[in-house]
C-alpha cells in the first residue's frame, strides 16, 4: 500500500505524537514518540516475540497459528494507536513479509488489525533505515562505521560516514532461518555449529571483499540478537564492553558444551530469545570471521528509530526521496529544464481535478511530480521505446527512500506517459491503487503532450475538468487554431485514451 498522507508543513513545528513499527521475522516492535519543535522524545515502547519467520511455509504462505499470533499482536498495537491520525504511523515489514505470496491476503488482514498501512520494504532500504537509526545513537565523528544488524530472516551490513550510508547489503540469513535450518532438533553439536557458520560465510562471500576494503574503522551491532549476545558475554566476564572475537569464540564453546537449546542456562539470555539464540550466534560468528572484526560495540537503536528519524526528516522537508530523484536526473543526464516545465503543468492539472478524482493525498502529488521529472530517464538507453527503458530502470534500480509500491507506481507512470496507455501493465500494481495510477498517468500524458515542442515559452492557461472517465480540456479562444500541431496531437491522444476507457474532449 502507498504511504499514508504526510502532515501539512504548517503542522511540523507543533507538538505531535508519531509511531514507528518494525514487523520483523522474529519480533514486532513499536515505538511511540513525541515530536516537539524538531525534538523527539520516546514515550512508549512495545515488543512481542511473534516469530513470523518460523511460520513461513515452502509455498510462501504462513502457518495459521503463526498468522493468528501476528494478527493478535497487531490488534494490540492498534489499540495503543487509536486516535493517531493518518500519516503519524509508519509500519514496515521486512524479510518474511517480503517472501510472502501476495495472493495469501495476510498483508490486508494485518493492515486491518493495525488500523494503518504497512509498507514491505526491500532489504537494502531496510539497511539504509537501520543505519540512519544507529547513526543517531553514535557520537559525532568522521570515521567510517561498519553496522551489522541480525534479524530473524535477514542480516543487514552497512558502511557509512555520519548519517550517510556508503555501502548497503541485505543477506538472506538470520537467527530464525539458521536456527530452523541447522538446529531444528534442538541439538547443538560442533558439526552443526560449523555447518551453520559455513552457511553464513557463504552468504557473506559475494560482498566480503567490498566490505573488507571499504576502510571502516569501527564496528557496531544493533537489534535483539546482537544485544543478547553482548549481554551474555559481558555477564560471563568474557568481554568488558561489547563483543570481542575471543568472547564470541568462548560463547560458541559454551553452547556446544550445553548440547541442547533447552539446556542453555546463560546469564543475560531470556527465555523468549533462547529458541533462536544459537542461530544468531552462528550468523555473528560468520560475519566476524569473514569481515575480520575484532571488536563490536552495541547500539540501542535500530530500524524503528531509523523510521522515526526518517519521519522527522520528511516533516521538515528533508525527504531522502527528493535526493534520490535529483541523483537520477544527474546520472541519466535528463533535460531538467524541460522536466521542470512538464512537472509544473502536471501539478497544475492535478490541482484542478484532485477533488473530483480523489487524488488529494499529498503523496500522490509528489509521485506525479517525480514521474514528470523522470519521464525521459530511458533516453540515455535508446530513443526507441524509451518509456519502457525508463520503467525498467525505475522498477529495478535501488531507490533510497522509496517503498516498493511507490517504486512500482513511479515506474508505471513513466511507462504510460506516451504511446498507448498500458493498463494491462498496471495489473502488477496493488489492486487498490490501479485506478489512481491510471488517472495520474493521464495527467502526466497531457502535461508531456503540451510540452512536446520543448519550447521554453509560456504555455496557455488550460482548464481541466473531469466527470468520472470523461475529461474536458479547455484552451483560450483561438489558441488551438493558431497551433494546429497541438490540435492533431490532442486528436491522437483522444483516440489512445478512448482505447483505455477515458474520453477526452478539448477545445
Amino acid at each position: 500500500m502507498l504511504e499514508a498522507p504526510r502532515p501539512d508543513p504548517v503542522e511540523t513545528n507543533r507538538r505531535r505524537d508519531v509511531a514507528a513499527i518494525d514487523l520483523g521475522s522474529n519480533s514486532f516492535h513499536m515505538i511511540v514518540a513525541r515530536i516537539d519543535d524538531g525534538h523527539m522524545q520516546v514515550t512508549d515502547r512495545l515488543k512481542e516475540m511473534v516469530r513470523l519467520g518460523e511460520g513461513l511455509t515452502d509455498d510462501k504462505d504462513l502457518e495459521p497459528q503463526v498468522a493468528a499470533r501476528a494478527l493478535a499482536c497487531l490488534e494490540r498495537f492498534g489499540q495503543r494507536l487509536r486516535g493517531f491520525p493518518a500519516g503519524s504511523v509508519r509500519a514496515v515489514g521486512t524479510n518474511t513479509l517480503r517472501q510472502l505470496a501476495p495472493e495469501n491476503g495476510f498483508l490486508s488482514l494485518a493492515e486491518s488489525a493495525l488500523g494503518h498501512p504497512i509498507e514491505v520494504i526491500a532489504g537494502r532500504e531496510e539497511a539504509r533505515l537501520i543505519y540512519l537509526g544507529v547513526a543517531h545513537d553514535l557520537a559525532a565523528g568522521d570515521e567510517r562505521r561498519l553496522v551489522v544488524d541480525i534479524g530473524g530472516g535477514s542480516t543487514e551490513i552497512i558502511v557509512g560516514v555520519r548519517f550517510s550510508p556508503r555501502l548497503r547489503e541485505s543477506l538472506n540469513m538470520g537467527c530464525v532461518s539458521l536456527s530452523r535450518r541447522y538446529f531444528a532438533d534442538g541439538r547443538i553439536t560442533a558439526r552443526a555449529m560449523e555447518r551453520a557458520e559455513l552457511g553464513g560465510a557463504l552468504e557473506v562471500r559475494p560482498v566480503r571483499e567490498i566490505f573488507r576494503k571499504s576502510g571502516w574503522s569501527m564496528a557496531v551491532g544493533s537489534s535483539g540478537t546482537i544485544r543478547s549476545i553482548a549481554a551474555v558475554v559481558e555477564a560471563a566476564g568474557w568481554s568488558e564492553h561489547g563483543i570481542t572475537a575471543t568472547s564470541l569464540e568462548r560463547l560458541r564453546e559454551a553452547l556446544i558444551a550445553a548440547g541442547r537449546v533447552s539446556a542453555l542456562q546463560l546469564d543475560g539470555l531470556s527465555e523468549e530469545r533462547k529458541p533462536v539464540f544459537v542461530g544468531g550466534v552462528a550468523v555473528l560468528r560468520a560475519v566476524f570471521e569473514t569481515l575480520r572484526i575484532e571488536h563490536m560495540q552495541v547500539s540501542e537503536y535500530a530500524l524503528r528509530e531509523g523510521i522515526l528519524y526518517e519521519m522527522m526528516g520528511r516533516a521538515h522537508h528533508e525527504d531522502v526521496r527528493e535526493r534520490t530523484v535529483l541523483t537520477l536526473c544527474r546520472h541519466f543526464q535528463i533535460d531538467q529544464e524541460h522536466a521542470r516545465r512538464v512537472r509544473a503543468t502536471a501539478l497544475t492539472l492535478h490541482r484542478q481535478v484532485a477533488a473530483s478524482w480523489s487524488l488529494e493525498d499529498p503523496n500522490l502529488a509528489l509521485m506525479l511530480a517525480w514521474a514528470a521529472r523522470l519521464h525521459e530517464i530511458g533516453l540515455l538507453v535508446a530513443h526507441s521505446q524509451y518509456q519502457r527503458h525508463g520503467a525498467y530502470l525505475l522498477s529495478n534500480a535501488d531507490l533510497p527512500g522509496f517503498t516498493r509500491p511507490e517504486q512500482m507506481l513511479l515506474a508505471a507512470l513513466v511507462l504510460g506517459h506516451r504511446r498507448r496507455l498500458p493498463l494491462a501493465d498496471f495489473a502488477d500494481l496493488p489492486r487498490e491503487v490501479r485506478d489512481t495510477a491510471a488517472r495520474l498517468c493521464v495527467l502526466l500524458r497531457i502535461a508531456v503532450l503540451l510540452h512536446r515542442g520543448r519550447s521554453g515559452g509560456n504555455k496557455p492557461e488550460t482548464q481541466l475538468t473531469v466527470d468520472g472517465q470523461q475529461l474536458i480540456l479547455r484552451f483560450p479562444d483561438e489558441w488551438l487554431a493558431a497551433h494546429p500541431l497541438t490540435r492533431i496531437e490532442l486528436e491522437q491522444e483522444s483516440e489512445r485514451l478512448a482505447a483505455a476507457g477515458f474520453r477526452l474532449d478539448f477545445g
